[in-house]
């Protein structure tokens, strides 16, 4: 197999280095949308780990988990999420796999359990985090409504 380590602008160190800083929670966009949400009145619980897949944000009220998903990791079908490492690629592609099935089984275990599971992507906070909140709301208002 071609070694592809030379395309790459860091060495080795430096990628592990710069990967081992990625924060897993209290990311920014995770931080927005609990502000967002909490501006507007509505009261919830972070990052439990007693749930699957430890949703980051929990609404006992509406029995609503959720994600925070940054679309590289979890891959969104957006230009972030498609994009794919040119280096130790095999290694990627069954890491992103892995994770997207594991995100589909945490899923059906809230659901089971009784939780609505929703998604806020991180491309959409980004692009327009008032209009991507305001939608989750819509959607906690018809939970309650229910």
């Amino acid at each position: 197999m071609e070694n592809k380590e030379s395309e790459d602008h860091l060495t080795s160190r430096e990628r592990s280095e710069l990967m081992s800083r990625i924060n897993s929670t209290e990311t920014e966009p995770e931080q927005l949308t609990r502000s967002l949400l909490h501006k507007a009145g509505y009261r919830f619980r972070k990052n439990v780990s007693d749930l699957p897949g430890t949703p980051d944000v929990v609404l006992p009220k509406y029995d609503t988990v959720i994600f925070v998903h940054g679309c590289y990791w979890h891959r969104h079908d957006c230009r972030k999420g498609r994009s794919m490492p040119s280096t130790n690629t095999e290694f990627w592609k069954e890491k992103f796999e892995r994770n997207v099935e594991r995100d589909a089984e945490n899923e059906k275990d809230l659901q089971e359990l009784g939780w609505q599971v929703l998604t806020v992507w991180e491309c959409d906070l980004n692009d327009n985090p008032v209009e991507a909140v305001e939608e989750l709301m819509v959607k906690l208002d018809a939970q309650l409504e229910q």
